[in-house]
């Protein structure tokens, strides 16, 4: 297994963030800051496919005020 490139973490206002990663296979991860060992990895295209779904509203309903 590669070793994974994480980007900075994303956060949101009081809560705690995601960071965002490659490896030199070319497949993507996704874990909470400061816990990157137990993260989740899949092909960079899953990736991209979950970025335009939440940016199309599909993932609206799991946000609460």
């Amino acid at each position: 297994m590669a070793d994974i490139t994480w980007e900075e973490a994303f956060y949101g206002e009081g809560a705690s963030g995601y960071r965002i990663g490659m490896d030199g296979d070319g497949n993507s991860s996704i874990a909470v800051a400061g816990a990157e060992s137990a993260h989740l990895t899949d092909s960079a295209e899953s990736l991209r496919q979950l970025i335009r779904d939440i940016k199309a509203g599909k993932a609206d309903h799991l946000l609460t005020d």
